[in-house]
């Protein structure tokens, strides 16, 4: 996994939906200010489902301090339209089925569920510069309470 201070490959496409529209983008075009990125599994899972309230509650918040929110999982947008509109999420949810962020940031890991191993992002987030540096990552965040971690982060970053 990256660490605070390496700079990951911004180059790369990712689908996102923003603002009820659906695009393509160059992750490098996410970085028009520092980015907080944070990396769930699927939606509608109650862990999921904690850590993207949590989020949208605190979305203007990371706003105001000049960042872009970006939460990223497997689903495709349609699905994140529909996530978005359940939960009242106004920042970007980006859609990487093929694990380039976390490609990237070498965060894939070997999971075990019901029995079987795979190959997964892990549940983690990083506070991005314009750049591509890695200004901080939390490696395993928590749920319930990630936007107070981030927001711990940020004022640590000032």
């Amino acid at each position: 996994m990256v660490r605070k201070g390496d700079t990951i490959n911004t180059d790369f496409e990712l689908d996102i939906v923003q603002g009820g529209e659906e695009k393509r983008v160059r992750f490098s075009e996410l970085l028009d200010r520092p980015a907080i990125v944070s990396v769930y599994m699927r939606n509608n899972t109650p862990g999921c489902d904690k850590q993207n309230r949590s989020l949208a509650e605190s979305a203007s918040w990371f706003d105001q301090k000049g960042y872009n929110l970006i939460a990223l999982s497997k689903d495709r947008c349609g699905s994140h339209q529909n996530y978005a509109r359940k939960f009242g999420i106004n920042y970007i949810l980006a859609s990487d089925p093929e694990y380039r962020f976390a490609e990237a940031t070498d965060s894939l890991t070997r999971k075990k569920m019901f029995g079987k191993s795979f190959t997964a992002p892990s549940r983690s987030a990083y506070v991005i510069d314009r750049d591509g540096t890695v200004l901080d990552v939390i490696p395993k965040i928590d749920t319930k309470n990630h936007a107070e971690e981030l927001k711990g982060l940020v004022e640590q970053l000032k």
